[in-house]
């Protein structure tokens, strides 16, 4: 059997799902015949790509190598296949490709573009990683990328790209049961969770680098579980494991979101568009935008907000 690009979609699928029931209902599958399409994938890769466990399916080791090599060839083809449409359809008007990290600012910023310029077709494409997204600005695939860039893993900006830096340094939060001793705490240290197990996503660009330095400094050695950030929540509720997590993240039912003793796990969040390019808006308009979403996001969290009512309500912004 000769993998296709409809069977890469569906590895992302399930791993973006986290099981293989929800990802037949997205790609219009029965669960049986995803499960045997999934069968037959594992064979022909020889081994096994997913744990099947009762919450759901979470990728093995192998699978989350496979994915970290399908999830640009699936984003390339999506790519592909909008560029044909937007080129058979220019005739119909402006249009507007923006693309982003999971961030909750996205929602608000889209909303302000719509309504700024209701003429244009505006479009996003998400991406867990940031090097991929950069990737499709340079090439012409989308206009403009919001991307967050970890403290000490410099991502790889193509040549020829103007970086509109929106947080210098925005801290990075931890996420934990609301019944783990350390939610009743103000701030948390990360020493205080050396006996727990850490929930971390390898396919975030620069995320992993980034906890190995803050557990080295703070002299741990966490037990660490793979998965994707989608699919975390019940098992920080249920208190299997702490994650880090987005300053402006909404916590869910049985779930504390506190800051980290000195912010010692930080992004850098900016926007990326091309030099030499006109967009259907100019790329300060499309970045102030962003800017006044972010602060609407940052001070509707009540996390955040109280971080930043510790700092005097001041944020590195950049420029």
């Amino acid at each position: 059997m000769e993998l296709e690009v409809r069977h890469l979609r569906a590895l992302c699928a399930i791993a973006d799902s986290g099981s293989v029931r929800k990802a037949a209902r997205q790609l219009g599958m029965t669960q049986p015949s995803l499960t045997t399409q999934l069968h037959r994938i594992e064979k022909a890769l020889g081994g096994q790509l997913f744990f099947r466990e009762p919450t759901g399916s979470r990728p093995t080791p192998l699978g989350h190598s496979v994915l970290c090599r399908a999830r640009p060839i699936v984003a390339e083809m999506r790519a592909l296949i909008d560029e044909v449409a937007s080129a058979s359809h220019r005739d119909q008007g402006a249009r507007l490709h923006i693309g982003s990290t999971n961030s909750p600012a996205v929602a608000g910023w889209l909303r302000r573009l719509r309504r700024r310029l209701p003429e244009t077709d505006t479009t996003i494409r998400t991406d867990v990683s940031a090097n991929a997204l950069l990737h499709m600005v340079a090439t012409g695939q989308l206009d403009a990328a919001f991307v967050h860039e970890v403290e000490g893993a410099p991502l790889r900006v193509p040549e020829g790209l103007v970086e509109h830096e929106l947080i210098a340094r925005e801290p990075q939060f931890i996420a934990v049961a609301d019944t783990h001793p350390a939610a009743a705490r103000t701030v948390i240290r990360v020493a205080d969770l050396a006996g727990d197990q850490w929930m971390v996503d390898p396919t975030v660009d620069g995320e992993w680098a980034g906890l190995r330095r803050i557990w080295t400094a703070a002299g741990i050695n966490p037990r660490v579980v793979h998965g994707d950030y989608l699919t975390t929540v019940d098992l920080v509720t249920a208190g299997e494991v702490v994650t880090p997590c987005q300053p402006t993240a909404r916590p869910r039912h049985g779930m504390a979101i506190r800051p980290l003793y000195g912010d010692p796990l930080a992004v850098r969040l900016f926007m990326a568009c091309r030099q030499d390019d006109t967009l259907a808006a100019s790329s300060d308009d499309l970045f102030a935008d962003l800017t006044a979403s972010y602060m609407e996001t940052a001070w509707a969290s009540e996390a955040y907000r109280t971080w930043l009512v510790r700092h005097n309500g001041r944020l590195p912004v950049g420029s």
